[in-house]
């Protein structure tokens, strides 16, 4: 009875907090009609959103241990699934996963496919065994049944794994929050980061979980509306057809037959052929290093002082200062920065991925390289997926086993509803900007796209490369993060349609962060101060410990994203490499293999760990070169699917060790019974 009253309470809150979302759209919507501003527009939205977010961490705040960790266990199945979803879409999937689908076509859906095979594992494998299990975080199960009574090190190492793979996630979050600030609210990019910190500090600094999953279950229903309300009116206004995952379809066609042409055209191939000739040049003078620094400095240097003593214009001056200013300061420098381009031209120089041809080949990759990669790249995601210790976290705050299963479906239907609208999304916008922008005069480019380019050339790039005056594909970079905040303005929808996605970005990177933070703090303060430096600290102490760490990783994120590390996706896909590598052959063999002991466990998340960070480094040009090392791949494998090799690292040590020292024990063989037993629920 108590629980049927809760329900209605809850559905009747978050039914009226959306009655007055959708009024406040309205209303919005109305005033561009009379002239607010665009600014106006964009700060009703978020005025709207934080304070319904800092109302609800207020309404929740808590000092109690139980409720700041796990929100009391009392969470109904439905309501954790949506918090759930809104803590998986994050700025990953709400940012950039329209946008890579766009830039890497077919190739784009294994993270689609990935993402949702990965929660049929979570289903499977691992939530129902940690609900049983009961206690607060994914790293206690790790250090009870690997380390309880025989050694910390399982404790350790977890902590490690969880704090790496959590904080880097963590930043892309940030670093969407600011993409999103700085676009919208004119803020600069590093005091937009700041500014959406304070947004999530509000939620998670105070009611801890309990805070985090009512404001998740509202940034659930905001994300969504703000993610398919756009979709539908693109697909109304090409199409007529508001079922955008059906009408997208009528358009693939047409987009196949924009996509053909425009490879096949004079202008485009003149354009790649640019970027090839360039390419050429930066391997040249890479392979000439320091001379070809040497040279280049001495002949801005030299161009300076001509400018200067021949009396040229002050803009010539000014204009070659710049260039010796921008020019890179040492060797080391500028090995790096000709690397990273030869790595975009490379890119560049070839005709961009189709929507509807898979695995197309290239001159750098043949079609079983790309399926291969795709492959990699789903069973990557998939692993992270089941042991990502801040989605896993979910799960310990539901009302019992049977809950926790049935959140898994409830959150897979929810993110299902996304993930097969972000190809329709990526139809739309390409088959606009193959439309109405391709083979435009430069000097009539739309006003959306200045914008873009004003705020950040790494963001949208666009330059007259052969000189004729008009748009070519291989002429514009479009950042994958990019697609889906500036859709409504690519199709020339009404700007309150653009203040609803970027309201919808913000819950997704803000609902994440939220949980990422409370992972990180939360182990920290439980697993390692608690349950190793003070097993007598109060409840109250160990709250205001978690606090004070989480506003110190919180800032320390915020400071890291303001640097603008990569793209988003790119990101999330290293955390997700990294939390499979470390943890999943860890959280399923403790759970399934009764022989598994705590130095297989340590030996099976250092390999793991340590088979994935070297192997991204090694792929990595700009690390690299920085050692003046060449950069190298197994199998032609992105370094985003590390976990392909990290994964079988990690259970082969797990085997190999536990069998070395096989001495498992009663209590070893106890705890797996007790996990695996049926729950009273």
């Amino acid at each position: 009875m108590r629980q049927n009253r809760f329900l209605f309470q809850l559905g009747r809150f978050y039914l009226l907090m959306t009655l007055v979302f959708g009024g406040i759209v309205l209303f919005l919507g109305s005033m561009e009609q009379v002239g607010l501003p665009h600014s106006g527009l964009i700060y009703g939205f978020i005025l709207f959103t934080i304070v319904l977010y800092a109302g609800i961490g207020l309404l929740s705040r808590t000092s109690d241990i139980t409720a700041y960790y796990v929100a009391n266990r009392e969470v109904p199945a439905f309501f954790n699934g949506m918090a759930t979803a809104a803590d998986w879409m994050s700025a990953a999937t709400f940012l950039g996963l329209a946008g890579t689908i766009y830039l890497s076509g077919f190739d784009g859906l294994a993270y689609i496919m990935g993402w949702t095979g990965g929660f049929v594992l979570v289903a499977v494998l691992v939530a129902p065994y940690l609900r049983r299990f009961g206690q607060f975080t994914v790293i206690e199960f790790v250090a009870d049944r690997f380390g309880a009574g025989q050694s910390n090190w399982p404790r350790v190492i977890a902590v490690i794994a969880t704090a790496l793979c959590s904080f880097v996630y963590l930043v892309a979050q940030i670093y969407g929050v600011g993409l999103i600030t700085s676009r919208f609210t004119g803020l600069d990019f590093g005091i937009g980061v700041f500014f959406g910190l304070a947004g999530i500090l509000l939620c998670s600094f105070l009611g801890g979980m309990r805070a985090v999953t009512w404001t998740q279950v509202a940034q659930c229903i905001i994300l969504l509306l703000t993610f398919l309300v756009p979709i539908v009116m693109l697909s109304v206004k090409l199409t007529g057809n508001p079922l955008h995952f059906v009408s997208y379809q009528q358009l693939l066609p047409g987009v196949t037959q924009m996509e053909d042409r425009i490879r096949n055209s004079t202008e485009e191939r003149q354009v790649r052929q640019l970027h090839a000739e360039r390419a050429t040049e930066l391997r040249d003078m890479i392979s000439r290093l320091p001379a070809s620094w040497s040279d280049g400095m001495e002949a801005r240097t030299l161009a300076l002082e001509n400018a200067r003593r021949t009396g040229a214009p002050f803009a010539e001056i000014k204009r070659v200062e710049r260039k010796l200013r921008e020019y890179p300061q040492n060797a080391d420098a500028a090995r790096l920065r000709w690397g990273a381009e030869l790595e975009r031209l490379t890119v560049r120089m070839h005709p961009s991925p189709s929507l509807s041809r898979p695995f197309e080949p290239t001159a750098t990759q043949t079609s079983d390289v790309k399926r291969t990669n795709f492959l990699a790249l789903m069973f990557s995601l998939m692993i992270g997926t089941a042991a990502l210790p801040h989605l896993l976290t979910r799960f310990l705050t539901t009302t019992g086993v049977a809950s926790a299963r049935v959140s898994v479906v409830w959150a897979l239907l929810l993110i299902t509803i996304v993930y097969v609208s972000a190809p329709a999304l990526a139809t739309f916008v390409k088959y606009l900007i193959l439309r109405d922008l391709v083979g435009v005069s430069f000097s009539q480019l739309p006003e959306w796209l200045e914008t873009w380019r004003q705020l950040d050339s790494s963001l949208f790039e666009l330059r007259d490369l052969n000189g004729d005056g008009r748009v070519q594909l291989a002429e514009m970079v479009i950042g994958p993060d990019v697609i889906t905040l500036a859709a409504p303005e690519i199709a020339g929808l009404p700007y309150f349609v653009s203040g609803l996605v970027a309201t919808g970005g913000l819950a997704a990177a803000l609902s994440t962060a939220d949980g990422l933070l409370l992972t990180v703090a939360n182990s920290m303060s439980h697993d390692v101060y608690f349950r190793m430096l003070d097993p007598q600290a109060t409840t109250q102490k160990r709250v205001t410990i978690a606090k004070i760490i989480l506003f110190i990783i919180a800032m320390l994120a915020a400071w890291i994203a303001s640097s603008r590390p990569g793209n988003i996706l790119f990101l999330v896909g290293a955390a997700f490499s990294l939390a499979g590598s470390a943890l999943f052959p860890v959280l399923v063999g403790g759970v399934f293999w009764k022989r598994a002991n705590w130095q297989g466990a340590v030996a099976a998340m250092l390999a793991g760990m340590l088979v994935s960070v070297v192997y991204m480094l090694g792929c990595s040009s700009s690390f690299m070169l920085t050692f003046g090392l060449t950069p190298w791949r197994w199998f032609d494998i992105e370094p985003v699917s590390a976990a392909v090799f990290g994964v079988p690292a990690g259970a082969l040590a797990l085997v190999l060790v536990s069998l070395w020292f096989d001495r498992s024990g009663g209590a070893d063989q106890a705890f797996v019974r007790r996990v695996r037993s049926p729950a009273q629920d």
